[in-house]
């Protein structure tokens, strides 16, 4: 029987390293994790991260609009029980916060 492991996290960069950690590190299958905002609206995080930032600055100068940051992000990973405390361990190393 599978477990869901979940955490949330602050930019939709770390829940996605995150989630790459789990695929390459643990050869868990891509189909068992989800990535959802935490509330109703969509969201990219609660910070900006990754290519929210455009050359180290926050604000982008030749773009249309901002990311949306309405809030944190979950994922979520269905794993074997004996998986559990490495998919724990590789949220916590990308900041996740069990959920």
């Amino acid at each position: 029987m599978s477990k869901i492991i979940a955490a949330t996290f602050e930019t939709r960069r770390d829940a996605e390293m995150a989630v790459e950690h789990l695929v390459q590190e643990h050869k868990i299958d891509r189909k068992a994790v989800t990535i959802a905002p935490v509330s109703d609206e969509n969201s990219a995080g609660t910070e900006t991260a990754g290519a929210d930032i455009e050359d180290g600055r926050v604000e982008k100068t030749h773009t249309d609009g901002e990311p949306k940051l309405a809030g944190r992000l979950k994922v979520l990973a269905e794993v074997e029980p004996a998986l559990a405390d490495k998919v724990e361990s590789s949220f916590a190393t990308y900041g996740g916060q069990a959920a």
